[in-house]
């Protein structure tokens, strides 16, 4: 049986292809159409379905559109239908309209419109240059389509994926249809939603809030206000904290005025101030301290041992080490697509779970489901482009004498992730022995100075160079760095003595982990430091062709491509 799950309500746009419970190929359209995030989260843009990674799943599968079995979208609009009289209305001049609520908009219709009708949308909508595949379903698709709730999805992108038979679960995010947080228990073959918290209470609302009143991209920057929190005091937190009132699994958030509480918003392009700093400790502060509430009161529901997370505040890494050290559950884990492109994961997943009898056989231990390029089709691409190159007879030996040397490398191999995080498919590679290397990346991306950069570390040395790691292959938690290793990778210490880890093993990605082991033979530190393949303000790479123009455009000194290195 084969269900394609979509996303394409908000952000991040996504496809996802299950297989007899298996996830065989996931992918953001960003990575295809090369704008970051798909497209903006705004009511207008719910038509643009991610085509480009919709034909990637179904290339991979050797299928077309017309066999699918099952197709899942992640957004539901039931609920909402019921606030709406038919036929759906706009108002022509939707600026001057005011809604009900405050947290709605007037372009609402319009977008559940587009929910729909993306079936409709689904089989005549594709692009001209890959419309192949999509071109029979038209007269001989036999699909069943699926709204799958928001909330759900994300749910299920946890719970179903997993290496649990029986987890607490909890979602955290901006918005779903109404919910921002739910919360549920999963059994093996049964799921229960035990509660939800509904719009416009949000945590993630308010994080976002936050992001642009200091001037950075809301659903989409959050993580540089994490990153930004280390360098302040929380000297806001009383302020923060007398806007949230939580009340066992539920909670409010009184509607907060920014600029009177702290005074004028950053200016664009301004320069960040300690007061800035200090608002980001603040809210990054109260967050934490809110989701180890709701998870303590969580884990009394369900008297579970595990926990699982999913929602785009879940990808906040600090908040997701708070959690676990808090010690309410034996293990945490969280979906390393947590934000919107996972729903696409989830509500494939739920599908192809109902649709089977609830049998389960797969679990999520690495994130490589995206497109893969053969040595043959890269070096095609590079004779084309008349580049200069040479075949590597080892690529992780060679490539560790070059990083050994403190070069920078740009790392294109085998599947590329799924989800924000470069996990050895598409990374950019340095050494970590020295600290200027932190400044150095941040100057080749084009990034604030404040910017951590995190390190990829041997499964089986992590617990030796990082207080309490163990297994971490998805970079979604923090540890603080061991005091005795701490002046041996200064460049992946952050300003508060943490790193993001990720942790690797030779089952996951044999060429990562061998090189891996090739550098600490040469310099006995058996970590590297791990950042994105691209530049600012442009998705991962994906393709050959991607690699290169990064490669070419950017001070980065190397980049092993399958077994070619090229070299400035």
């Amino acid at each position: 049986m084969i269900t394609l799950g979509l996303n394409a309500a908000f952000h991040d746009s996504s496809a996802c292809l299950v297989k007899d419970g298996a996830v065989i190929a996931a992918a953001e359209e960003e990575r295809f159409t090369r704008i970051k995030h798909g497209k903006r989260p705004l009511p207008f843009t719910v038509w643009e379905l991610p085509y480009h990674a919709i034909d990637f799943c179904l290339e991979t599968a050797g299928i077309e559109l017309a066999d699918v079995d099952h197709v899942a979208y992640s957004y539901d609009p039931a609920p909402l239908l019921k606030n709406h009289s038919f036929p759906l209305q706009l108002p022509l001049e939707p600026s001057t309209f005011t809604t009900k609520q405050s947290w709605t908009s007037p372009w609402e219709p319009l977008a559940l419109a587009y929910v729909v009708n993306a079936e409709r949308q689904l089989v005549d909508g594709a692009p001209h240059h890959i419309r192949k595949r999509f071109g029979g379903a038209k007269k001989r698709r036999h699909w069943q389509w699926h709204f799958v709730e928001h909330h759900l999805a994300h749910e299920a992108s946890a719970f179903l994926a997993a290496p649990f038979e029986e987890s607490a679960v909890m979602t955290l995010d901006g918005r779903g249809e109404m919910a921002t947080t739910s919360y549920g228990h999963f059994t093996g073959q049964r799921y229960d939603r035990i509660a939800q918290v509904q719009m416009p209470h949000s945590l993630g609302l308010l994080y976002e809030q936050v992001t642009n009143y200091l001037v950075f991209l809301r659903s989409s920057d959050e993580y540089k206000v994490m990153a930004l929190a280390s360098y302040g005091e929380p000297r806001f937190a009383s302020q923060f904290r007398r806007l949230i009132h939580i009340d066992g699994g539920h909670y409010t958030i009184d509607r907060a005025n920014l600029v009177e509480l702290f005074g004028p918003a950053r200016e664009r392009g301004g320069e960040l101030r300690r007061e800035h700093f200090d608002i980001a400790r603040s809210l990054q502060l109260v967050l934490e301290e809110s989701a180890v509430e709701l998870a303590r009161w969580l884990r009394q529901q369900t008297n579970a041992d595990n926990l699982c997370m999913a929602g785009g505040v879940a990808l906040n890494c600090v908040m997701n080490a708070r959690i676990r050290d808090a010690g309410q559950f034996k293990k945490v884990w969280v979906q390393p697509a947590a934000g919107d492109a996972g729903t696409a994961l989830g509500a494939g997943l739920w599908t192809d779970w109902q649709a089977r009898g609830r049998a389960r056989t797969w679990h999520m231990d690495h994130a490589y489901f995206g497109p893969e390029y053969s040595d043959d089709e890269i070096e095609s691409f590079l004779q084309r482009g008349k580049l200069k190159y040479r075949r590597m007879a080892n690529v992780a030996e060679e490539v560790a004498a070059v990083l050994a040397q403190d070069k920078i490398v740009g790392w294109f191999q085998g599947r590329m992730e799924f989800g924000p995080r470069a996990l050895g498919a598409r990374s950019i590679l340095a050494s970590p022995l020295n600290a200027d290397m932190q400044a150095r990346l941040n100057e080749i991306k084009d990034r604030e100075d404040f910017r951590p950069v995190a390190p990829v570390v041997l499964e089986e040395e992590a617990g030796r160079w990082f207080i309490g790691a163990d297994v971490s292959p998805f970079m979604l938690f923090v540890h603080e760095v061991a005091p005795d290793k701490a002046s041996r990778i200064p460049a992946v210490r952050h300003v508060d003595g943490t790193a993001r880890i990720q942790t690797v093993n030779e089952r996951q990605n044999p060429r990562y982990y061998n090189l891996l082991k090739a550098f600490q033979r040469r310099t006995g530190v058996p970590v590297l430091v791990n950042t994105s393949f691209n530049t600012r303000s442009e998705p991962v790479v994906c393709t050959p062709r991607d690699a290169v123009e990064c490669f070419w455009t950017s001070p980065i000194d190397a980049l092993a491509i399958g077994s070619f290195l090229l070299q400035k």
